[in-house]
């Protein structure tokens, strides 16, 4: 023999402008911090008119000074370009590796 059981609950609640702002931020909040975020790179000069990334632990690639240009080397050795300067190459190495290794993510400490 089988009985069946039905409940029904059913609340109203009122609530104030205030509150529902408060619920609102609340859950944008929670949205936010619920994405993953990029992998954080750092640099280390290597030796002279070499740069290495480490990015989010691992092996990114390189950037190395040859004849007056910086030269941008991905994680597998890849040429990702040559660049007037420094900032250029390490930026475009940065915005690469965030691409090729999207399951590098790691929160930003």
């Amino acid at each position: 023999m089988n009985t069946t059981v039905t409940t029904k609950t059913q609340a109203e609640v009122t609530l104030d402008t205030d509150t529902v702002d408060t619920i609102a931020i609340l859950e944008a909040d929670a949205a936010l911090s619920s994405r993953p975020t990029r992998a954080k790179v750092t640099w280390v000069q290597e030796d002279q008119g070499e740069w290495v990334a480490n990015y989010g632990g691992y092996f990114g690639g390189s950037v190395d000074k040859r004849d007056g240009r910086y030269v941008a080397s991905d994680t597998f050795g890849l040429v990702v370009g040559d660049f007037a300067s420094l900032e250029e190459a390490q930026a475009k190495l940065d915005d690469q590796l965030h691409v090729m290794l999207p399951s590098v993510i790691r929160p930003i400490a």
